[in-house]
């Protein structure tokens, strides 16, 4: 397969914050590469800067094939781009922001139209593109928005978080959009801040922190980084909490996990369904009356925590924030 966005060793630095400190990333043709990340991490910078809209300070990146410093024009012809919030003009309807941006790409004026009709049936907008974009729901601005960036018919599509503020009907609604364009051949790269978005969507998966790369590999691949299933005990009286975490940390791998709020142990035990036997006959022994007990297996959430040591969305620094903000 052909490469269609290809990075080596770029670096953006604002004042005494370095946003990139040497990103390095490649993503086949057609394929999703998910670019995940604490807020201020550098995910945007990144986008930003292989769409031309910034120049990196050192560092080499092709996208489509064209360097995105000397070639951007030919790198703006064969990519789109929609942001975290809907770039749309809420005064036009939504046919007419398709319109204008196709005459202004120079599509004419019944190619714009032709291609116009095409994208509100295939965001399914034909029943609301002669109304005001200020009367669409929120879902519907970002299918808006994602068909704008795709009048084009772009090689490359960048999305910078673009199911911020959905719904999770809406949230799945675009994701089916978007893997429809993955199913034309399109490749995208797209940073999120719902884990799950890149579990469902992404191909690779890409970890940044502090502007630098610190994870790469499917969502399957990260989530052995954490380890194997983990069994997960809930128990009926919260005072039984602390005696299964004692009976069960002699079974374990690791010392047991306790979440007092939801009354239950997580513990990861040797592999093997002789040591769920165990750990059954132990409970059972020990008298713990148990609610549930199953096997999980580690979600990109856990990869998330376990290679940044903050939970999903948690801030960067405020320097850090302020300059990623400042974009």
């Amino acid at each position: 397969m052909n490469t269609a966005i290809e990075a080596a060793g770029l670096t953006k630095q604002y004042g005494r914050h370095r946003a990139l400190d040497g990103v390095d990333l490649s993503v086949e043709a057609g394929t999703v590469l998910g670019l995940l990340g604490p807020n201020g991490a550098g995910k945007t910078t990144t986008v930003r800067t292989l769409a031309t809209l910034l120049e990196p300070d050192a560092g080499t990146a092709r996208v489509a094939g064209f360097d995105i410093v000397r070639q951007r024009r030919e790198v703006r012809r064969r990519i789109g781009l929609a942001g975290q919030y809907a770039a749309v003009d809420e005064l036009l309807t939504g046919r007419e922001n398709l319109v204008l941006l196709g005459r202004l790409l120079r599509l004419g004026r019944r190619g714009a139209a032709a291609r116009a009709a095409e994208l509100l049936a295939q965001f399914e907008l034909e029943a609301a593109a002669d109304k005001p974009a200020k009367e669409y729901s929120g879902g519907m601005r970002r299918r808006l928005d994602l068909a704008v960036s795709l009048i084009a018919s772009p090689e490359v599509l960048f999305l910078d978080e673009p199911t911020t503020g959905l719904d999770p009907a809406s949230r799945a609604t675009l994701w089916r959009m978007v893997q429809d364009q993955v199913d034309r051949g399109v490749t995208v790269l797209l940073t999120t801040q719902y884990l799950e978005e890149a579990d469902f969507l992404a191909d690779r998966i890409l970890v940044v922190d502090r502007g630098r790369v610190i994870a790469e590999g499917t969502s399957d691949e990260l989530k052995r980084k954490v380890g194997g299933e983990r069994l997960e005990v809930a128990v009926a009286d919260g005072a039984a909490l602390a005696q299964a975490a004692a009976v069960l940390a002699p079974l374990a791998v690791a010392a047991p996990q306790l979440d007092e709020r939801q009354r239950t142990v997580h513990v990861q035990l040797p592999d093997g369904m002789g040591a769920l036997a165990s750990a059954a006959t132990a409970l059972d022994y020990a008298g713990v009356t148990v609610e549930e007990f199953a096997l999980r297996r580690p979600s990109l959430d856990d990869v998330f925590f376990h290679l940044t040591g903050e939970p999903t969305g948690t801030p960067a620094p405020n320097d850090a924030a302020k300059a990623e903000a400042s974009l």
